[in-house]
């Protein structure tokens, strides 16, 4: 027989044990976060007809697509979860409560090239609001809030939040006389961090056809140093959409003192444009700021009509995204898991002494009764390997089961960390173990610098 060589497909990313644990307290807290502000769970197929994924149009999407066939059904391996969230609500229209909160954690496929730090199966966590005709501006607000304390609570606290309004943008470009290609000089700005101010000008003369002084006014515009509602209030009153995105962003701003966002974690940025038609008012980007070669680890906003493409209601939302897979490729890279944290898959090594192996059962059975997580070590190997074994795996605490132990009733544990042996009785030893590991398990997957 042929051996075939093991193999993980280029942009596929398979974790160790440990860094699997690290991975999945990201998501248990990124779920127990979004929980706090009412989100339910929802989780969609990671596969759809592929009329469901290409109903906003072919063009990048179906490029990017994975499309498998199947007798006659043509399916899809879903890109993002947006799409299939559509797709929900306008399914589920008549069994849903609006506003709909939901939040979904899952793997999504790209088929575009893999790079560093980009994958083509990668997790994603979304959040979203839907309204049934109307969505209050009170729920974008909320938003930041949200990140904030699902990042802080990874154990990140050295980021900012970027924050805009794209109608903003709309009815400036509108007052200096473009809005005809309003959408084209959008992913022309959203470009400024990266080709900077002089290759925009550039950009916006030369390939869309602007005016120097258009450009020039374009680029004062979104960088300008001092308070961004100074530079917006020399435009207010000349253009409806432009008073109407200042309102909502002042508005917003006020609400996130009161959200818990501290003013040091979020920054007002007219240059943030996110260049996708898809947004029609508040848009988030959210940045690393320690690693702003990292670029967004997570954005979002607000758009009109979430299900266009399935019904003729009118449903608008809120939503942001995280790449999760990205993200912890991101943390790891840069050496900010958490070497500390709880990772090991148990608690407790029970290791016998004796040929009996009943006792140790019943032990092992008594201390997951209290929560503890236990392990029977069983093989026959020496001794100083059943220690070792534990001492791989990062298991806190080993209990020794001899005969004395048994005939007077009593346990031994031995604390991993800091070497020192115990003999006493069993409910005394698991309570005290129960607190250390209680101790241990409060801590982050991340550590921050």
């Amino acid at each position: 027989m042929d051996r075939v060589k093991p193999r993980t497909l280029s942009g596929f990313m398979e974790l160790l044990p440990r860094q699997q644990v690290l991975f999945d307290a990201m998501l248990r807290r990124l779920s127990d976060s979004f929980s706090l502000y009412g989100f339910t769970p929802l989780d969609t197929p990671m596969m759809e007809a592929a009329e469901i994924l290409l109903a906003k149009g072919g063009g990048e999407t179906e490029k990017q697509i994975y499309l498998l066939r199947k007798g006659d059904n043509d399916l899809a391996l879903r890109y993002e979860l947006t799409t299939s969230l559509a797709k929900y609500v306008a399914l589920h229209y008549n069994d849903l409560t609006f506003p709909f909160r939901r939040f979904e954690i899952g793997k999504v496929y790209r088929g575009e090239r893999s790079q560093r730090g980009r994958f083509r199966e990668f997790y994603q966590a979304d959040i979203d609001i839907i309204g049934d005709g109307s969505l209050d501006i009170l729920n974008e607000a909320e938003i930041p809030g949200v990140i904030y304390r699902c990042l802080t609570s990874l154990g990140l606290d050295r980021f900012y939040v970027r924050i805009n309004n794209r109608k903003i943008l709309s009815g400036f470009f509108e007052i200096i006389g473009d809005g005809n290609i309003a959408s084209d000089v959008m992913r022309a700005v959203d470009k400024l961090d990266k080709i900077g101010a002089e290759k925009l000008s550039g950009t916006l003369t030369c390939d869309l056809g602007l005016s120097q002084k258009q450009a020039d006014e374009i680029i004062g515009f979104i960088t300008f140093q001092g308070d961004p509602f100074d530079v917006i209030a020399r435009y207010k009153g000349q253009n409806e959409v432009f008073d109407t995105g200042a309102a909502e962003l002042f508005t917003l701003k006020n609400h996130l003192a009161g959200f818990g966002v501290p003013e040091t974690h979020f920054k007002i940025d007219l240059s943030l444009a996110r260049g996708l038609d898809y947004y029609t008012g508040t848009i988030y980007e959210t940045y690393l700021t320690d690693h702003p070669e990292v670029g967004s680890v997570g954005g979002g906003g607000r758009y009109d009509n979430l299900a266009e493409c399935f019904t003729e209601r009118k449903m608008p939302g809120v939503g942001i995204s995280i790449g999760l897979t990205r993200l912890f490729f991101i943390l790891q890279e840069q050496g900010l898991l958490n070497g500390t944290f709880l990772s090991s898959p148990a608690d407790v090594l029970i290791i016998p002494m004796t040929a009996d192996l009943s006792h140790a059962v019943k032990l092992a059975t008594a201390m997951r009764e209290t929560g503890l997580r236990v392990q029977i070590y069983c093989e026959d190997k020496k001794f100083k390997n059943k220690v070792a074994y534990a001492d791989k795996l990062g298991i806190p605490f080993v209990v020794f089961l001899g005969e004395d132990e048994i005939n007077r009733g009593l346990i031994s544990v031995k604390d991993m960390s800091s070497g020192s042996q115990t003999t006493a009785s069993c409910g005394i030893l698991t309570a005290g173990i129960n607190d250390k590991i209680t101790a241990l398990r409060e801590g982050a997957p991340i550590k921050d610098i």
